[in-house]
């Protein structure tokens, strides 16, 4: 009479060492591109290197950066004083109680608001001048004034986009 097999039950499947291998190295690659993509996107690059440039200016520089700018606050108060003594007069009038010719209106200057700076792969994207978040200006044409939206409305930051 012949024997039976014996059916042998092996712990584990028939995966051999090498596909164990491969299937862990896999899990490990998959782990760390998943970590990558949740890393913060660096906002704007070129700001924190403007930034650490300006930090390094020595203290003789910033010495006289300051004298500069005393200089240049003096020059214009004393164009503002002479600009005061001298009065315009219009000839053949020496009636002294006549009032001053009325003068034009003085047009204001518009204020330059600040282009915002693209983000580099992003169509449609812009980081905002003022805090560096990103902002979404798909639909919007270049040129145009927005205001930002990470700023509340009572503060009314605006940029225009690139």
């Amino acid at each position: 009479m012949p024997r039976p097999v014996e059916a042998r039950i092996h712990p584990t499947p028939f995966i051999s060492n090498a596909m164990k291998i491969r299937i862990r190295t896999g899990f490990a690659a998959a782990l760390c591109l998943m970590l990558a993509s949740c890393y913060p996107y660096p906002e704007n690059p070129q700001q924190k290197k403007a930034n650490q440039a300006a930090q390094r200016q020595t203290a003789a520089e910033q010495a006289k950066l300051k004298e500069q700018e005393a200089l240049k606050k003096q020059q214009d108060e004393l164009k503002k004083s002479q600009e005061t003594l001298v009065e315009p007069t219009t000839p053949g009038t020496t009636d002294p109680t006549t009032p001053p010719p009325p003068q034009p209106p003085v047009e204001q200057k518009r204020a330059d608001y600040p282009f915002a700076n693209k983000v580099p792969g992003k169509e449609g994207f812009v980081f905002s001048p003022y805090n560096n978040k990103v902002v979404d200006v798909r639909e919007i044409p270049s040129g145009t004034l927005v205001q930002d939206p990470t700023y509340p409305a009572s503060e009314k930051k605006y940029f225009r986009v690139p």
